[in-house]
């Protein structure tokens, strides 16, 4: 059995004497993209904080590599995981390749060689080649998201270097994007989990994006997990209705094999 993996066992975490985290047990092995998916204040950012080390656990265990997250150091979960805040301030007036280069921070041994490498690999990924040279400050908010997300994969690129796999954490990374660059971006975080043994989990809003992309989906309600599982199984309009509160319709994708559809009902208020 290998270590190679985030294990979350019965985890519950408090906020203000509110459990936000409710007896919670989950794993993130690497090559996998898992969506959290669920209704706002259902914990999804709570749980991204918790497995960023930001939030201590009330009860349960949370391990990575078979370490308590908990008697990792700072530095030491900044070398094994990489996060991607929902928002990420910025005033300093760097270029968008020093704000990238931001990620292999936690790695004074990288060479500049290696360095430069996972930049150019991830201005790629995130479609900014054609934004080389800009300034951070001037950029739109889709495309300063997209240089943040950037700077993370340069971190998990340089995390992968060392222990051939990397844990990151994304917290709504497509929210602020255009269709397109919403599909792209996915398309690119699901490529990069299976070709270099990243383990992916991404707080989304977007269902249907959710369910073309990720691998696995887990669904919050008030702390607790409603359905995880595979997006065919764990997306079915029983589950979505506890979630949401709102009925939905799920059937196959119009266009797409093995991918389910989503259509939510008209909203009223009577």
């Amino acid at each position: 059995m290998t270590n190679k993996a985030i294990m979350a066992n019965h985890i519950s975490v408090c906020r203000q004497q509110s459990k936000v985290l409710d007896d919670l047990t989950f794993e993130m092995r690497a090559g996998r993209l898992m969506g959290v998916l669920g209704a706002n204040g259902a914990g999804k950012t709570s749980l991204l904080c918790t497995l960023a080390g930001e939030l201590c656990i009330h009860s349960g265990q949370l391990l990575i590599d078979g370490n308590l997250l908990s008697q990792l150091s700072a530095k030491e979960q900044a070398r094994v995981r990489a996060v991607l805040p929902q928002h990420s301030a910025l005033s300093f007036n760097l270029d968008l390749f020093e704000v990238i280069s931001m990620g292999a921070y936690p790695f004074p041994e990288a060479s500049t060689f290696q360095i430069n490498q996972w930049v150019e690999r991830s201005i790629d990924d995130c479609d900014l080649r054609h934004l080389k040279g800009r300034k951070y400050i001037e950029l739109s908010g889709g495309e300063q998201q997209r240089v943040q997300l950037a700077r993370v994969l340069v971190q998990a690129r340089a995390i992968a270097e060392r222990h051939g796999h990397a844990y990151v954490l994304l917290d709504e990374p497509s929210a602020s994007l255009d269709p397109k660059h919403q599909h792209l971006i996915m398309y690119q975080i699901h490529q990069l989990a299976a070709q270099e043994q990243f383990s992916v989990l991404i707080i989304m809003h977007d269902i249907n994006l959710a369910a073309r992309w990720c691998d696995s989906i887990m669904l919050l309600r008030e702390g607790r997990v409603i359905a995880h599982g595979p997006p065919a199984l764990a997306l079915t309009s029983a589950s979505l209705l506890q979630t949401y509160d709102i009925p939905m319709y799920v059937g196959p994708h119009p266009l797409l094999a093995d991918c389910v559809w989503v259509l939510m009902n008209e909203v009223t208020h009577e």
